[in-house]
């Protein structure tokens, strides 16, 4: 059977995958106490496996055939108990390595005691960078599915933390101390992987961070407190006074709040453009010196898509960055850094996190950019506490399996609702009704959770149809697991006449509806029996 995408299938002769710790192994015996056969070597006692070229589909190290058997008792204890390897997946393969692989493979020794078991493995630890570039490659092989990665990704293949435990430990601390002044100084010279500071990581939120790099197929994420956060972050940190951004009409309101109200204070100034309109946004790079082009896809509330591709060849021609706010689709559906976007923006209060229980944000995108806003960050705060990080771990570890019920909850319900006779419009870029449908079609893998939609009543009887429903919440926010409803003219722009609330498009008939995942049928059944009352 043949090796696809990077994942192993059985085949007669064993393999098996391994990541380096990321931290040192104090080479303990399984009682605690200091290990000295870690320290005995001879070159009759010794069998050396190669590790392959990471550049390779799979990172394998060969072993003996009596191997499997070992490994279910001594080997495998000590494995666990010295922390220098996390033994991660096994499988069968007689695919050998290549030459070059050969080649190129780090030597390890693994000793055998005088039964011919095998007594510890020992290997050099790597720094910090090296573990990522690892545990990035092992990723890549092993994971397959966005399934896999949301489960896996960050903690199965190695992870800073030392630790027997099958979840990821929540590290309550507001500093890190060093053993002298000299490992300091490696810290601070790049030899030594640690965080110093609370504002300045959490192993746990790093953790996290790797979950979502892998998801988003992105070389570094920085998570924050939530994605109003994450936007003002990467506005303030990327754009420079005198700088010009392109966003759209269609977009959460409070980004449009900072874009109109708080970026003018910084000399930054901001054209605004139909989703749609790429003539606008060629005039728009023509005429100004664009630093970035920022929207949501798809939009809030309209659910717009933009054609991420189209407008990252045309940002890039211009030398402007592109930043899409992914948080309707998730990335279980759509992933726009393949598609060209510089960074990938979400809200992890919505769909990542799930449960309706935490605030969070994030940024993905390339290293450079990365690390800009990440500076930005440790002056700045912002910080996303460590049990928050671990809330949204763990809810994360379902993403996949929530949002394609979501999806197909809230594809069933658009079209169901697209042809009842007291609704007058659907809004849902799953609809071939939707005027981005062909671009949706094409980036996007599902359609989303949230749905949109107009009843055939003013005012009041909107409200009529939403105080009737039983099952969802009313209530801001979407994406979690509980189904909530709001009418945005109310919940968002209250505070504007029906005039100005027109020129966002916001009618007093608009509701916007997130699908949990509740039962189909309960939810249609509620709808239908709200609808009824009006």
């Amino acid at each position: 059977m043949a090796v696809s995408s990077g994942c192993i299938h059985p085949h007669p002769v064993p393999k098996l995958f391994f990541s380096p710790s990321a931290a040192a192994s104090d080479h303990r015996s399984p009682s605690g106490a200091a290990d000295p056969r870690t320290a005995k070597s001879s070159s009759s006692s010794k069998r050396r496996f190669l590790l392959s070229s990471f550049t390779s589909s799979a990172v394998i190290l060969r072993f003996p055939p009596n191997f499997v058997r070992q490994l279910s008792t001594k080997a495998r204890r000590n494995c666990s108990n010295i922390g220098v390897a996390q033994i991660v997946a096994a499988s069968w393969s007689d695919t050998p390595p290549s030459a070059a692989a050969a080649a190129a493979a780090a030597a390890i020794a693994v000793p055998e005691t005088g039964d011919g078991a095998i007594a510890n493995f020992v290997q050099t630890p790597l720094d910090a960078a090296a573990t990522a570039a690892v545990n990035s490659k092992l990723t890549a092989a092993l994971l397959c599915s966005d399934g896999s990665i949301a489960v896996h990704a960050g903690e199965r293949l190695g992870r800073g933390i030392t630790t027997d435990a099958i979840t990821t430990p929540v590290v309550n601390t507001s500093a890190y101390w060093f053993k002298n002044s000299e490992e300091l100084i490696d810290f601070k010279e790049g030899r030594h992987a640690s965080f110093e500071y609370g504002r300045y990581g959490n192993p746990t939120t790093k953790v996290l961070e790797e979950k979502m790099s892998a998801l988003e197929r992105a070389e570094s994420t920085l998570f924050v407190s939530s994605g109003m956060y994450a936007s003002v972050s990467m506005f303030t940190a990327l754009v420079p006074a005198g700088g010009h951004i392109v966003t759209t009409t269609d977009c959460y309101r409070k980004t449009r709040i900072f874009i109109e109200n708080e970026l003018p204070k910084m000399g930054i100034s901001a054209t605004v453009i139909d989703p749609a309109d790429m003539g606008s946004l060629e005039s728009a790079l023509d005429q100004n010196n664009v630093t970035l082009f920022f929207t949501e896809s798809p939009t809030n509330p309209f659910l717009r898509c933009i054609d991420i591709e189209m407008v990252s060849r045309l940002c890039h021609n211009k030398g402007a960055l592109v930043c899409i706010d992914g948080t309707f689709a998730s990335p279980v559906n759509q992933k726009a850094l393949t598609f060209g976007a510089d960074l990938v923006l979400h809200s992890a209060t919505k769909f990542i996190a799930g449960h309706n229980d935490v605030l969070g944000g994030c940024i993905s995108g390339s290293e450079k950019l990365i690390s800009k806003i990440r500076q930005y960050h440790h002056v700045i705060g912002g910080v996303l506490n460590p049990n928050a990080a671990y809330m949204i771990s763990r809810g994360m570890k379902t993403l996949h399996l929530r949002v394609q019920y979501q999806n197909s909850t809230a594809l069933r319900m658009a079209q169901f609702l697209e042809e009842h006779p007291k609704i007058i419009r659907v809004h849902y870029p799953g609809l071939p009704s939707h005027p981005e449908h062909h671009i949706a079609k094409r980036q996007m893998t599902g359609f989303g959770g949230v749905v949109s939609f107009e009843v055939d009543g003013d005012l009041r009887s909107t409200m009529k149809f939403i105080d009737s429903l039983k099952i969802p919440y009313l209530a801001p926010s979407f994406g979690g697991c509980e189904s909530i409803v709001d009418q945005p003219a109310i919940m968002s722009y209250w505070d504007l006449v029906a005039s100005e609330r027109a020129k966002y498009g916001i009618k007093d008939n608009l509701v916007r509806f997130s699908f949990g995942v509740e039962d189909f049928e309960d939810l249609k059944a509620d709808i239908v029996q709200a609808l009824e009352k009006i």
